[in-house]
């Protein structure tokens, strides 16, 4: 917990669409690189990111290294079928373009409008030309995806939680968590994961990750998703982290990024 209340690092992703390792060092020679296979930069702090060519001409993106690795749990690669089912702004949804290059479809969902307006912008400043979005209305996910049920290589659920995992970052989200806000979140963690489960196809992967650090957000929501759905099992080639049931937990404290629970579950 000690950990949660120090400063947050700046970490950059490289996007391989417009630029390498060595266009970012140039730019950012005082920068460390984070750990392979992540292909990014921790800062030093108040690094003028924005500032700079190489972020304005799509180069890099702000985006912390937990984030990066969720992104490479994923293990998108060119030609495959994608679907992120929480978008937001898109940060997840361009780290898994720059994967895939620019072979294969993403298509990035969200029911917020406001959030995901603004990722056909960053796709085209990205050059990531594969993602297409959609809008969708809550509780009406499963009509609105019926025509790419069973179709996805992957589906990525980066669920809305308690945001515990980012404390540091946004200190007073903490005393806005109450028992009864947490048991809706846990709620709607498990309805999306069972959306997601649908438009799996056989031998795909659905991928779930929360920024958060609690127990039944984390490994106790993918057991009950076990639990309650035949034919799938946890498939993790990582080795970052800490292994926990069926995924990974990383924390501030023992890997430096902020908080967050992930797991890969393949379909038989």
């Amino acid at each position: 917990q000690a950990a949660l209340l120090h400063r947050a690092p700046v970490d950059i992703r490289i996007n391989p669409l417009r630029a390498t390792m060595d266009d970012a060092v140039n730019a950012f020679p005082d920068a460390q690189p984070l750990p392979a296979p992540l292909l990014g930069l921790r800062l030093p702090e108040y690094a003028p990111v924005e500032e700079q060519t190489i972020w304005q001409q799509g180069g890099v993106e702000v985006q912390d290294a937990g984030s990066q690795w969720i992104a490479k749990l994923c293990g998108a690669q060119p030609g495959d079928n994608v679907l992120d089912l929480c978008a937001g702004a898109g940060g997840k949804t361009l780290a898994l373009a720059g994967d895939m290059g620019t072979e294969g479809r993403i298509l990035a969902c969200d029911t917020d409008r406001r959030r995901l307006s603004g990722l056909p912008d960053r796709a085209e400043r990205a050059g990531a030309s594969n993602i297409r979005t959609r809008l969708l209305n809550p509780q009406k996910e499963t009509e609105m995806l019926a025509d790419v049920a069973e179709l996805a290589d992957i589906v990525l659920v980066d669920a809305p939680c308690s945001g515990s995992g980012t404390w540091r970052r946004n200190p007073e989200t903490r005393w806005r968590l109450t028992p009864a806000r947490l048991n809706r979140l846990i709620a709607e963690q498990a309805r999306l994961m069972d959306i997601a489960a649908a438009l799996v196809t056989r031998g795909g992967f659905l991928v779930y990750a929360v920024c958060a650090i609690t127990q039944d957000e984390g490994d106790g929501q993918v057991k009950a998703f076990l639990d309650r759905n035949a034919g799938w099992h946890a498939d993790d080639a990582l080795t970052v982290g800490r292994w926990m049931g069926h995924g990974r937990l990383l924390t501030p404290a023992h890997d430096g990024t902020d908080g967050f629970y992930m797991a890969r579950l393949r379909r038989s």
